[in-house]
């Protein structure tokens, strides 16, 4: 296999205009004779299947919640960046592409991040003209403020629920189409599969979650939109569907996937209560403009904090990193935030605990508490309703959760896979973040795949495919469709002892302890090992119960676990491989004297695409060699 990114020639300031105008097209009359299968439809899959859609072709999307509405875009909250230049503070489109690409620690394709800069002051147009609420000044004029990683107010928002604004601007493109019958919606329905006929991907298996129907659906292309896999930690930020498994399934059939062990633990969550959860819940980045962090000087200092004088108080953020103090890059906060709390300076019930401060005290007697209230006020009562505290009264508690995954499936410059036909955008790719994204870009980059890229670059392979027309009765569909049937069947047959839910616990746990924050060579070879027993046990052990035609949300969940349990190795293996320190992915072993990450961009410049080679085979490793030209490399700093 050869990865082959398609990068066009030129300057890099000219590359995507340039693409568009020698990509092929696809006649107006001739879009209605496609057929485009979107998977997804959160902010990448709802954009891309409207602005499909709205060019003329055929498409059906599918979601397995029950209205594209509830997919976990909606959960987003701090903002959306672009390279607009509102507040005259210096920002521009090489601005926005540089701090991208130095935030993913050098480990991101140039052309893509620059692709990506340069059409992102388009998605605030197009937003806005939909309806977007987006916050205003006083004038009138949109609003913006910080986030991590930069030194300029770019980020666009719509108080803490940008995501839920984004997606319902995307949603009604998206409900247009289905009115006039160009979109054919397929709600609650899962994909189980992928169907490859001659190399290319020609359609896909789902399962109804209400009836347990299992169908093929055929098409010209396949778009992947699901998003990441956050959830193979078990408590993540994520939504409690969210899951590996149509982008794993693309792996399986022959699609690379890349960097999977490039994971983002976001700093401000609010910290696990106790074994009992299930889930974590985000406080928005954004909240680090007002707020500051600390922890006491003390170890185990137990009096609450406004007990704490200010001399015996720890700002440690703002010590380390007096450039950009609170709003440092997510990795490096979540770090620090761990460091302090390991050494028994972390704070909550007890003292000692997994928690730091998040106070706005300061901003409060700065700006008022009606201002912070305009500004942050549904979180500050999101806060309120978990906690049971209030945070004009006392500092927040927040710890570090994972929340978002910049590994994902390979893509090259058109957002193609290795397969043909299959395109995976937003989140489910690699593309654009390197090994650590900056806060306010997930939005950005899956709107703008969505609307501004893909509906361009697919047409270029429609163009040129000239494949053969399929339907669902064609022999590989129903060949996939009964190891689809079989899966299930073997699901159902088991009947142990434990729940889904506890396997899915124990590998959460393994995979927090050993590839989560910090990772080193001994750790990744246990989880590896314990991995596989765990996996054993499962299918030894496990009770689904229910039947396979009816609602079974045991079965939903069994068949979800059993992929992460798979994937889980993958990305511990490449988390092993990968014997430096960048961004998210810090091996211990390979620091700076101050606790930084140590780059080796000599043994590990390149990009890491794994590709399937078989069951109980090792993977097969290929390498996209990273080479930067209009950025320099260089240790990151944000001192």
């Amino acid at each position: 296999m050869e990865l082959r990114s398609h990068i066009p020639d030129g300057p890099l300031a000219a590359k995507w205009e340039r693409h568009r105008s020698e990509i092929k097209l696809v006649n107006p009359a001739n879009k209605r004779k496609h057929h485009i299968l979107v998977v997804g439809s959160g902010l990448a899959g709802a954009s891309a299947a409207a602005s499909l859609a709205e060019l003329g072709y055929r498409v059906s999307c599918f979601c397995f919640q029950d209205s594209a509405r509830r997919a976990h875009s909606i959960a987003a909250q701090g903002g959306i960046n672009a390279a607009k230049n509102y507040q005259n503070d210096g920002d521009s489109v090489f601005r926005l592409f540089y701090d991208t690409i130095k935030g993913g620690d050098f480990r991101a394709r140039e052309a893509n991040v620059y692709r990506l800069a340069e059409v992102s002051a388009r998605i605030i147009d197009q937003c806005a003209a939909q309806g977007v609420p987006f916050a205003r000044e006083y004038g009138g004029l949109l609003a913006n403020r910080s986030f991590g990683g930069v030194q300029v107010a770019r980020t666009f928002y719509a108080r803490g629920q940008t995501g839920q604004q984004l997606l319902l601007g995307a949603y009604q493109a998206l409900s247009r189409q289905i009115g006039i019958g160009t979109v054919q919606m397929n709600p609650r329905a899962e994909m189980l599969d992928l169907v490859v006929i001659d190399g290319r991907a020609r359609g896909i298996i789902v399962r109804d979650l209400v009836t347990g129907a299992v169908s093929a659906h055929a098409g010209d292309a396949v778009v992947l939109a699901t998003g990441g896999y956050s959830n193979v930690y078990y408590l993540s930020t994520n939504a409690k569907g969210c899951n590996v498994t149509a982008i794993w399934r693309a792996y399986k059939r022959g699609a690379t996937f890349a960097n999977p062990c490039f994971t983002q633990i976001h700093p401000t969550c609010i910290p696990q209560t106790g074994p009992h959860q299930s889930k974590l819940t985000l406080m928005s980045e954004s909240l680090r403009n007002d707020g500051r962090i600390w922890v006491p000087n003390k170890k185990g200092d137990t009096r609450p904090p406004h007990q704490i004088p200010e001399e015996e108080r720890d700002y440690y953020l703002e010590r380390l990193y007096p450039s950009y103090g609170n709003l440092a890059p997510r990795d490096i906060a979540s770090r620090r935030a761990k460091e302090v709390c390991d050494e028994g300076r972390g704070v909550g019930p007890g003292g000692g605990g997994h928690g730091v401060y998040l106070d706005f005290r300061d901003a409060i007697a700065r700006l008022g508490r009606q201002v912070i209230a305009e500004r942050y006020g549904n979180l500050f009562e999101m806060y309120q309703r978990i906690t049971g505290e209030d945070p004009f009264q006392v500092p927040m508690r927040i710890y570090p959760a994972p929340h978002y995954t910049m590994g994902g499936l390979w893509v090259d410059y058109n957002l193609m896979t290795t397969l043909d036909g299959l395109y995976a955008i937003g989140e489910a790719n690699f593309s654009d973040h390197g090994a650590n994204r900056l806060g306010a870009s997930a939005l950005m980059q899956g709107l703008a795949d969505g609307y501004f890229i893909l509906p361009y670059t697919i047409g270029d392979y429609l163009a040129q495919a000239k494949a053969p027309k399929v339907d669902a009765e064609h022999p590989a569909f129903r060949h996939v469709q009964g190891e689809v049937d079989e899966r299930v069947r073997r699901l159902l047959a088991a009947s142990g002892r434990k729940t889904v839910d506890a396997f899915h616990r124990e590998l959460g746990r393994v995979m927090w302890d050993k590839c989560g924050m910090s990772r080193n060579a001994a750790g990744l070879k246990e989880a590896i090992g314990r991995i596989g027993a765990l996996r054993d046990e499962f299918w030894r052990d496990v009770y689904v119960g229910g039947k396979g035609e009816d609602l079974n949300q045991s079965l939903e969940h069994a068949g979800r676990v059993a992929d992460f349990f798979e994937f889980a190795e993958l990305m511990c293996h490449d988390a092993l491989h990968r014997e430096e320190s960048c961004g998210c992915h810090f091996r211990e072993e390979y620091q700076t004297p101050e606790g930084e990450a140590r780059r080796d961009d000599e043994r590990f410049g390149y990009v890491a695409a794994w590709e399937f080679a078989g069951v109980g085979k090792e993977p097969v490793l290929h390498k996209e060699p990273l080479a930067f030209e209009a950025v320099h490399l260089a240790q990151r700093s944000y001192q």
